[in-house]
């Protein structure tokens, strides 16, 4: 290790001494020479530099359409879980409509027999007559519990003026 180190301080004090034997105007020439080719690096790190700025220009630009675009698919999927789970309560609705207005019918139905079954036969003395009768009267005392329940309130309307607005 000596040795380089020996080697290499004898080679810089033969360099220094060389260099102060070399004329100040030559030692001029040398330094514009070293600053030209400097400045002839620039143009060339520049055009990397402007390489590099327009390769960066045109990611920010890459990022933020992908960013819009991600925002864009984000509401979108937002609006179609919304209108998705409108049509399944409005589905849901419909179907309960549906089926309550079926039961309605029904309903309507087991009052007409009740009503057109003759008080004077429900006796007694008919137990088979008696015993339908009172099942009868029973389904629809039950089916109009389970209608209150869920809101829904016989109307009689006889006499009043139609009002499809009535609730």
């Amino acid at each position: 290790v000596h040795v380089h180190c020996r080697r290499a301080l004898r080679s810089a004090t033969i360099l220094f001494s060389s260099l102060s034997r070399v004329s100040p105007r030559l030692l001029c020439t040398a330094t514009q020479q070293k600053n030209g080719d400097e400045e002839a690096d620039r143009p060339e790190q520049s055009a990397a530099e402007k390489a590099l700025q327009e390769e960066k220009s045109k990611l920010d630009k890459q990022l933020k359409d992908m960013t819009e675009k991600y925002k864009r698919a984000l509401a979108d999927t937002e609006n179609l879980r919304t209108r998705s789970q409108k049509m399944i309560e409005d589905a849901k609705l419909y179907g309960i409509q549906g089926f309550s207005k079926d039961l309605l019918e029904v309903a309507d139905i087991l009052e007409k027999a009740t009503e057109s079954v003759p008080k004077e036969e429900v006796t007694s003395q008919n137990p088979h007559l008696k015993n339908l009768y009172d099942g009868l009267v029973m389904t629809e005392v039950q089916i109009q519990k389970v209608f209150t329940k869920h809101g829904l309130v016989k109307l009689n309307p006889d006499g009043l003026k139609f009002d499809p607005y009535c609730i």
